[in-house]
């Protein structure tokens, strides 16, 4: 098992910016997909960024050029650092992790975008 722990969320002005952090432990694989998901009330939980175990970035549409996820396997953490946040990215942020058919999930961090 791999357990998955948010930090970074709260709230923010639209056009500011959060860094949020995913700390892993247990059984981590340098392997493993990583990714940001969030859920807004009445949604369902849809990708925000991946990354690959060779470090390729994939991004929602919608954050293109706002938000940059990294990693850093020998800390054992992946980051999301998110920019010029408006309003309709508020939601509750999960960190992911995936190995083959195997998905780890935090318990989520809220996000909220507004004046």
């Amino acid at each position: 098992q791999q357990q998955l722990v948010e930090s970074g969320g709260g709230w923010v002005q639209p056009g500011g910016s959060l860094r949020l952090s995913c700390a892993r432990s247990g059984s981590v694989w340098p392997y493993d997909v990583l990714g940001w998901y969030r859920q807004a009330p009445g949604k369902q939980r849809e990708p925000v960024a991946t990354m690959s175990s060779g470090g390729v970035p994939d991004y929602a549409d919608s954050v293109k050029g706002r938000f940059t996820i990294s990693r850093d396997n020998a800390k054992n953490t992946v980051t999301l650092q998110m920019n010029s946040l408006k309003p309709e990215d508020t939601a509750v942020y999960y960190c992911h992790a995936q190995r083959f058919d195997s998905h780890f999930w935090g318990q989520g961090t809220q996000v909220t975008v507004s004046s």
